[in-house]
């Protein structure tokens, strides 16, 4: 999984003039389609990202696949973010990105691209570390983070679980030791084995 791109674009309320990128940054280096970051390159980065941003309506998320990317795509309010993902970066990850990538701008630049008339080749440094950050989609979805986490327990439970067998403890051995369990407890597991085993005969 990888992002090779991400744009931040202010997009006119009409389609008469073309979106201003008011920055970007990309990691093609490794990439097949954009296999060398030539000038070449990235400048089909910025047409395909100021193409679909212009065509993504206020308020709307949409997805195009392009080449060997999926090219994602949210409009806030004439604020426009874009990442171009392979394939396999999941959906879900990627609008996550854009949202936090939105929020961030808005965050440090307010309301200043309205007066942006020309595109901006100023670094932004957020965007950069966001580039990298989240070539890792755990990092950009909470859920995913939280699923991750609660099969990394389930695993740790199931080791654990599977070594108390390997020591050959038997589970009717360890309930005759138990202090824990009262007479009529231990009383009423023996008695559901042996129905369940008369069940099981069945």
């Amino acid at each position: 999984m990888k992002i090779a791109g991400l744009l931040v674009l202010k997009v006119w309320p009409d389609e008469s003039r073309e979106p201003v990128i008011l920055c970007k940054s990309s990691d093609v280096s490794q990439s097949g389609y954009f296999r060398r970051p030539s000038t070449k390159e990235l400048q089909s980065i910025n047409f395909f990202g100021r193409t679909f941003a212009g065509r993504t309506p206020p308020g709307q998320r949409q997805s195009v696949q392009e080449q060997e990317y999926t090219v994602h795509s949210y409009n806030r309010n004439g604020l426009c973010a874009l990442g171009f993902m392979d394939d396999d970066y999941p959906v879900r990850s990627a609008f996550s990105v854009l949202n936090q990538v939105l929020d961030e701008y808005e965050k440090e630049f307010g309301d200043s691209r309205k007066s942006a008339q020309t595109d901006s080749n100023q670094p932004w440094p957020y965007l950069s570390e966001a580039l990298s950050k989240f070539q890792d989609p755990i990092m950009a979805d909470k859920v995913l983070r939280i699923q991750r986490e609660t099969d990394e327990t389930k695993i740790i439970l199931y080791k654990t679980i599977d070594s108390v067998l390997s020591r050959n403890e038997k589970l009717e051995s360890l309930i005759e030791k138990s202090l824990d369990l009262s007479k009529a407890s231990k009383s009423f597991y023996k008695q559901a084995k042996k129905t369940n085993q008369c069940c099981t005969i069945l």
